[in-house]
């Protein structure tokens, strides 16, 4: 048992790591939900903050953009030449996206100075991404409302995991402590 323990050393510290990491991240992502009820952003923070992002970025593109609090949900909802095109939901602020990125990146640490920019630069990247993915989602639904569950559903969930697949992959790749031998 203790050879198999050593044998797969990296293995288990790297689930372990995962593990706690993602817990503890989405424990704490969880309470921060439960105390932003009834504050003055709505839904919450976050998802009004990206909300309002996306409508900026909309009405620069030259779109004439609204983001209003959803009457019967926590929600925004994006209306977009005053067709209403999409709700901007707790799930689409990338929190969550976000937690499982920085989950992996700790489970596969490099330098502590390293990990922690890269953890900081990579979320700014998914977030970034993210609010791009809704302001580009909105265009596609609005413009091709016939496509807008294939847009919604696989095109840009691919979108941004994949940005997250690549950004995990060059981390691996250039940053980790990952021995070589050990995989």
């Amino acid at each position: 048992m203790k050879t198999l323990f050593i044998k797969y050393k990296s293995v288990i510290k790297f689930i372990l790591t995962f593990l706690v990491v993602y817990i503890v991240l989405s424990v704490g992502y969880k309470f921060y939900l439960e105390f932003s009820e009834g504050s003055r952003f709505y839904p919450d923070y976050f998802t009004h903050l990206v909300g309002q992002q996306s409508n900026d970025l909309l009405n620069t593109f030259g779109y004439d953009s609204q983001m209003l609090p959803h009457p019967d949900e926590p929600s925004l909802k994006l209306i977009l030449e005053n067709v209403y095109v999409a709700r901007i939901i707790e799930g689409c602020n990338g929190i969550s996206v976000i937690i499982l990125f920085v989950s992996f990146i700790f489970a596969f640490s490099g330098k502590l100075k390293t990990t922690l920019l890269y953890v900081l630069s990579g979320s700014v990247l998914v977030y970034v991404v993210n609010v791009l993915r809704i302001v580009v989602l909105a265009i596609g639904i609005y413009q091709f409302p016939e496509w807008s569950e294939f847009l919604h559903s696989v095109v840009f969930p691919g979108i941004i995991y994949g940005v997250v697949f690549l950004l995990w992959v060059f981390w691996v790749n250039r940053f980790s402590k990952l021995n070589k031998k050990d995989v």
